[in-house]
């Protein structure tokens, strides 16, 4: 299997309230990583990030068929797996594409737990696309970190939780736009993902960067942070890669 994990996919704009597909981003040579992988014709099923969404789901599935078009990745079949056709995971056997959508982090990671994700994937060689939760939750065990109000000052919420096991690398997706957040009272970066790092290490990217899995070798692309035991590192620029 080979794995782009990205902090933002793309394949949209807004218009007008609407959202309508747009072309894969290029920034950091991200179509380019997608269109080195890509297979004519693939059979494509996404995991929705927000199974019980399903006008988002829609909108999603819509957008990204217009986006493979217009990116030009051939696409004979595109899915959406969600809450209302579990059942069609049985067809990943058949597809040459999985891609893991963005959402609420624990909500994907149970939805992904109820299809037997992990395990079916086990026996599948394709190509993995995620961004933002779906990226975050192909770690061994996924940093879910607190996004929603009160999800941090609840001390039942689990901020570690077993994910799909394949990498071990923890994401922190749209970094740029997240670094002055404020979540229950408190800064997300340094009251809540500093402590968080104490013992492990979060890589955190901004939209235009991305992680390529590649038998076994883990190479980051574009303008990144490494957060670990409290301290915050730039370990890559745009337009740049290294090899982690």
């Amino acid at each position: 299997m080979k794995a782009i994990l990205t902090s933002s996919l793309g394949g949209q704009v807004k218009t007008d309230g609407k959202r309508l597909p747009a072309k894969l981003p290029e920034t950091n040579g991200l179509l380019k990583s997608i269109n080195d992988a890509w297979k004519n014709d693939s059979k494509v099923m996404i995991i929705s990030g927000s199974p019980e969404y399903y006008d988002k789901n829609d909108s999603v599935l819509f957008c990204l068929k217009g986006a493979f078009s217009l990116s030009n990745l051939s696409a004979s079949e595109v899915l959406m797996c969600d809450g209302r056709n579990k059942e069609i995971i049985e067809r990943l056997p058949e597809m040459d594409v999985l891609i893991l959508a963005g959402g609420h982090v624990p909500t994907q990671n149970s939805f992904m737990k109820t299809i037997g994700l992990k395990e079916r994937l086990q026996a599948w060689d394709g190509l993995l696309i995620a961004w933002s939760a779906g990226s975050m939750n192909c770690a061994e065990m996924v940093y879910a970190g607190p996004e929603l109000p009160g999800e941090a000052i609840d001390p039942e919420f689990q901020r570690w939780i077993s994910g799909l096991g394949i990498t071990k690398i923890n994401i922190f997706p749209h970094f740029e736009a997240l670094k002055n957040e404020m979540l229950d009272g408190m800064r997300l970066i340094e009251d809540i993902t500093y402590p968080d790092s104490i013992g492990h290490e979060i890589i955190a990217l901004n939209n235009g960067s991305f992680i390529v899995l590649d038998n076994g070798t883990d190479t980051l692309y574009g303008e990144a942070y490494s957060i670990k035991d409290g301290q915050q590192k730039q370990i890559c620029t745009d337009d740049k890669w290294i090899r982690l």
